[in-house]
């Protein structure tokens, strides 16, 4: 049975999008069998691993809105061995008011997930930067929660709404839901304020902080634009490198848990 994970954050811009192409990517590239769900209405994970969002037929919103489809149906294979997705398209967006009159609708996604489960290793689910009906699917349907915070000035703001958010959906939906970890992006070494950062969010999450960081990389940025995890543009580049090591230490952590 697989382990179904959220990459969350309320605070838009942290790197959620990022850090679900590029650590699903490279634990495909190790091996295993991963899906990512795009549940962003803007669909950058489906565009960022190369899918054309014109050309889908069943999707995030039809699996969550309608009964007459197997989950199985919106998985998409990547061109990477062992990386599936189910994408993403811009009706997903209206899928917040079309859920308002489902019953059971915050345990939509979690219906589709538990079928899946069975056929991957991991499944991450890319959340949007909001409060709503499509992040509370997601945080009921999963195992943990991997937070993604980049090393800037405001990076702690909204922490402990996004923990009391956690706390919430635990009570009331999902009593299983823990924390997986936090993974520091957009670190740069030669600036203080970075440093103080990492600092910072350690003493907040103490040991759920991932040791590797994710540094400022330009190649980074630019992946998405071509449809491809850094590590098929660029596996050279610094980005890249860090998110083998992420993986490798993600791999790690689970092993000993």
């Amino acid at each position: 049975m697989g382990k179904a994970i959220a990459i969350f954050n309320q605070k838009g811009g942290v790197g959620k999008t990022t850090t679900n192409i590029n650590l699903a990517a490279c634990l495909a590239m190790k091996g295993k069998k991963v899906l990512i769900l795009d549940g962003d209405p803007q669909g950058n994970t489906t565009s960022g691993v190369g899918i054309s969002k014109r050309d889908l037929d069943i999707t995030t919103h039809e699996i969550l809105i309608e009964d007459d489809h197997h989950p199985g149906e919106a998985v998409v294979q990547t061109d990477i061995p062992n990386l599936d997705i189910i994408p993403a398209s811009v009706q997903l967006a209206g899928a917040e008011v079309e859920l308002i009159n489902i019953a059971g609708r915050e345990k939509r996604l979690k219906m589709a997930i538990d079928v899946l489960k069975p056929e991957y290793d991991y499944i991450f689910i890319d959340c949007p930067p909001s409060l709503g009906i499509l992040t509370i699917n997601a945080l009921t349907a999963v195992d943990s929660v991997l937070i993604p915070i980049q090393c800037e000035f405001y990076a702690l703001e909204g922490v402990s709404q996004l923990m009391s958010t956690i706390d919430i959906v635990k009570s009331n939906m999902n009593p299983d839901l823990e924390i997986e970890g936090v993974i520091l992006s957009m670190f740069d070494g030669r600036t203080n304020l970075s440093v103080q950062v990492v600092e910072e969010v350690k003493k907040y999450f103490k040991e759920k902080v991932y040791t590797t960081v994710i540094p400022r990389n330009v190649r980074l940025a630019e992946a998405p634009s071509h449809g491809m995890p850094v590590i098929t543009y660029d596996p050279k580049s610094s980005g890249a490198v860090a998110y083998m090591d992420f993986a490798d230490e993600f791999l790690d952590n689970e092993r000993t848990q």
